[in-house]
């Protein structure tokens, strides 16, 4: 009897034992989106093949990085694979002013001690703080052993580096031009870079600069832009401010020595009309650089007052892409019509209460290569929208408009508009309810 019991007892504790199993296996499994549970769970995260774990720690901000290293031997040898390390951004803020994240100042440390050597990509986020520029400038400063290929400095908001003493900033570049002999792509908009600063550029560089960005550098002259272009032959993205723009800079760009510049990005901007007097660059300069470089996508970003566009488009100007952050007259866009022939975008964010049909057909039968098209707070009539899209046709791949542009007339109303549009450009078109550019 006392045999029998036993029995029962062991037979009633080994139902929960089976019960316990079945149940961990069930959270070992789990359903695929068609409900089928034949996949296994249980995944050994530790043993990922390195270039697996490298991708998921590429996608993972340096604090998330810096713990998910713990997880284990293998992660934390990932941690410290030199291609992890090669495309950094270094990211800066006040916490007291700021809603940036900031890379934590001992993990910059760790970085600069243990992976400066290997660091080839390089961007500094800041935010509007001198404190935040002024640290980026010492981690900089720090980089002796680099070899980098891009550097960007990037300022969420202004003044940030150009609060920065010239003497400080200058020093910190220094020691990355110099170093470095191999910089192919440097991003410094809103910088007080100088023309001794492109010098050592130049020096160290001249055979692997590819592109240069640097709009909104009020210390850098048109001959600190012409010595880069005399001697930084590979040269193809140049982006600049247009009072450094000269017909020597476009020459130099054109000679034989040079390749072909892919694009050129101009700043035209004023922060106080009647301040400042633009010049005017010749039409040979143009034609010369064009034909050295005929494929060259030249972009221009005008920040004018209607006084202050005497100087452009009196001539025919090689001009590709043209954005007005300003009102800009009839009279203006009349001049695009006739003298951008390879016009291929244009944005405009405000004209005034006339309508630009007439200016608008007249851009339509000259520049054969517009496929984009933008317009803000102008009026057009329906009838002359109609007219600009049907020459255009099915070239005009984007075409953002306002719809309180449209001014309907006795031949269409927005309805109306709306069908002819879309027959024309071959594919459904509404007009928009807000900006999209």
């Amino acid at each position: 009897m006392m045999k029998r019991a036993r029995q029962k007892a062991t037979a009633e504790n080994a139902v929960p034992q089976t019960s316990q199993k079945k149940k961990k296996q069930k959270t070992c499994q789990y359903g695929s989106a068609s409900g089928e549970s034949d996949l296994q769970a249980s995944i050994d995260w530790g043993s990922l093949p390195h270039h697996v774990i490298l991708r998921i720690f590429q996608f993972l901000p340096l604090v998330d990085r810096a713990r998910a290293s713990s997880v284990c031997r293998r992660w934390n040898e990932v941690f410290h694979i030199p291609d992890l390390w090669r495309k950094f951004e270094f990211e800066l803020s006040q916490p007291a002013t700021s809603y940036l994240k900031s890379t934590h100042p001992d993990l910059i440390q760790q970085i600069i001690k243990k992976h400066a050597d290997h660091l080839q990509y390089v961007s500094f986020k800041v935010d509007s703080s001198t404190e935040s520029a002024e640290a980026a400038c010492n981690i900089l400063s720090q980089l002796v052993n680099c070899s980098i290929k891009t550097l960007g400095l990037i300022s969420t908001a202004k003044p940030s580096f150009m609060n920065v003493s010239k003497a400080h900033f200058a020093s910190a570049l220094t020691v990355v031009f110099v170093n470095s002999k191999s910089l192919s792509s440097i991003k410094i908009d809103d910088t007080p870079l100088d023309d001794p600063s492109l010098k050592v550029l130049v020096a160290n560089n001249s055979d692997t600069l590819k592109l240069l960005k640097m709009s909104s550098c009020p210390h850098v002259s048109p001959a600190g832009v012409l010595c880069v272009a005399d001697q930084c032959h590979g040269l193809k993205e140049l982006a600049l401010n247009y009072y450094i723009l000269s017909d020597e800079l476009l020459l130099a760009l054109s000679s034989e020595k040079h390749v072909d510049l892919e694009h050129l990005r101009i700043d035209v901007v004023s922060e106080n009309p009647g301040q400042v007097e633009f010049h005017t660059i010749k039409k040979q300069s143009w034609d010369a650089f064009v034909k050295h470089s005929p494929k060259v996508n030249i972009v221009m970003y005008f920040f004018l007052y209607e006084e202050e566009f005497d100087a452009f488009f009196r001539e025919e100007t090689p001009v590709t892409h043209l954005y007005f952050g300003r009102a800009v007259s009839k009279a203006m866009l009349g001049r695009i019509g006739l003298n951008c022939p390879r016009l291929i975008e244009l944005v405009v964010c405000a004209n005034g209460l006339q309508p630009l049909d007439d200016e608008l057909i007249q851009i339509a039968q000259r520049c054969k290569n517009l496929t984009a098209m933008g317009l803000g707070e102008c009026e057009v009539t329906c009838r002359g929208f109609i007219e600009f899209v049907k020459m255009c046709g099915g070239r005009l791949t984007q075409l953002s408009i306002m719809e309180e542009v449209l001014i309907p007339d006795n031949d269409y109303s927005l309805d109306r508009l709306h069908l002819e549009v879309s027959k024309h450009l071959g594919r459904m078109w509404f007009p928009d309810m807000m900006p999209t550019w």
